[in-house]
């Protein structure tokens, strides 16, 4: 996506010459010829650059027309960037155009060397501006559901109450940490509670799916690359460890890290260094990680599937997160809290639970877990009118567990056929929305499309 600069000047050579010289640079230039056009356009859209002449067609000397402009820049939300320039320079005006907003000022005829170092270093500087405050404004939005649901709506169990004074104790500190247990039981969110609590939250917090990075484009997404680094590397991208830096980086699904990069992603965590693909600059990984995988990592270490050195760089605390059939006491208030949403969402501010569909909704074994809970509560609360009754919901209270009896017929079968019975199972029961039953098996789109073409599935 093209950068965009506002040119302000009434002289039509000079908007000329700009508009070649930003052009040519790859800049997309928006012209006005006076305070007014320029304040018009500024109400139309966001320009994070603005290079404003100071002198106009009704006082072409002494730049006052311009130095009344810029408080007005100054006070947008957000507010660009203002490069001064006039003909007309000196030192007073330079200073009077400094105090009354100016980012920066070039006298006419500038140097196109200098001037482009300026816009650029300006544009840095906005894009960096506008980033951390967009993520001090997440992050305070973050904290403040958190404390609306964060310990009320985990921790009515033991189980969670356990796992959520674990976190507290980790939280402040910068050691890894690794989240373990099945897909749904929110990790995720739990991630999102330790970096709100982490002396990091004011940084960003960066979420990667490991499983859905290619291992061809592994060290561009992790390290990022220079621009023609290869064929397609158009312009400089910046890597996942350099957006997380000052905050916290969570690498989720980290099983899934292809075996061939793991040791590239080793080096990082063992000496806190890396460089761009094409690049020869070193950069500094200032970081915190937390990992999270529903898989066993020891066995996946004996099988020769990822590496025990590494395993020993993510593990330094390990902290399970129970499934939800293991803390009955949070599927209610769970349950509440995704129908207040739903109320909301579908505008039925009088939609309820019955009585049985309480009792259905704790005697379900939940093998998705939350994500499920979630799942569910949505289509119901889409498909019933005031009250929402177990047929709606799609479960039973009277139900039996739908997990293999360990003495029964299933406890024989392969790895593979588990698989198949199990996606084949999630996708009856999301009738046939694949995209749901990815979602509830904790896949990607394009990763539950692989598990349907291997056993043979539609």
């Amino acid at each position: 996506m093209q950068d965009t600069i506002l040119v302000a000047d009434d002289d039509p050579d000079v908007v000329s010459a700009l508009r070649y010289l930003l052009q040519t640079e790859g800049y997309e230039v928006v012209t006005a010829d006076s305070p007014a056009k320029v304040m018009a356009l500024i109400r139309q859209r966001d320009f994070p650059i603005v290079l404003m002449d100071l002198n106009y067609r009704k006082d072409t000397t002494s730049g006052q027309e311009g130095l009344e402009l810029l408080p007005a820049l100054a006070a947008l939300e957000p507010s660009p960037a203002v490069i001064a320039m006039t003909a007309w320079g000196s030192i007073e005006t330079a200073v009077k155009a400094m105090q009354a907003g100016a980012r920066d000022f070039i006298q006419k005829p500038w140097e196109n060397e200098r001037l482009l170092a300026i816009i650029g270093n300006q544009l840095r500087l906005t894009k960096s501006e506008r980033r951390s405050q967009r993520l001090s404004e997440e992050n305070k939005l973050l904290r403040n559901a958190l404390k609306d649901t964060g310990d009320g709506l985990f921790c009515r169990s033991p189980v969670m109450r356990k796992v959520m004074d674990d976190l507290q104790k980790v939280a402040g500190s910068d050691a890894s940490l690794l989240l373990t247990g099945e897909n749904g039981t929110g990790k995720s969110f739990l991630v999102d509670h330790v970096h709100c609590l982490s002396p990091r939250r004011e940084g960003p917090l960066i979420k990667v799916n490991m499983g859905a990075i290619t291992e061809s484009l592994f060290e561009s997404e992790m390290f990022g690359h220079e621009k023609g680094a290869f064929t397609d590397a158009a312009r400089t991208h910046i890597g996942r460890f350099e957006l997380a830096e000052g905050g916290t980086l969570f690498l989720d699904e980290v099983g899934n890290t292809p075996f061939s990069q793991q040791a590239k992603l080793l080096r990082v965590l063992e000496d806190g260094h890396f460089e761009r693909v094409g690049g020869s600059h070193t950069h500094v990984a200032d970081c915190r990680l937390i990992c999270a995988t529903n898989g066993n990592l020891e066995a996946a270490v004996t099988a020769g599937h990822f590496r025990q050195d590494l395993l020993y760089r993510i593990n330094t605390v390990v902290i399970n997160v129970p499934p939800l059939r293991e803390r009955s006491e949070d599927i209610l208030p769970f349950a509440e809290h995704f129908l207040a949403l739903n109320r909301a969402r579908y505008n039925k501010p009088d939609l309820e639970f019955s009585t049985a569909s309480r009792g259905a909704l704790k005697a379900y074994t939940w093998p998705g877990n939350v994500r499920e809970l979630a799942h569910l509560i949505e289509r119901a609360s889409i498909l019933a009118q005031e009250v929402i009754e177990p047929d709606v919901l799609g479960v039973d209270p009277r139900q039996e567990s739908k997990l293999p009896d360990r003495g029964s017929a299933a406890a024989e079968l392969t790895l593979a056929e588990i698989e198949r019975q199990v996606i084949a199972e999630r996708l009856e029961s999301c009738d046939g929305n694949s995209q749901l039953a990815a979602e509830s098996l904790g896949l990607s789109k394009s990763a539950f499309y692989r598990h349907l073409k291997k056993h043979e599935l539609k």
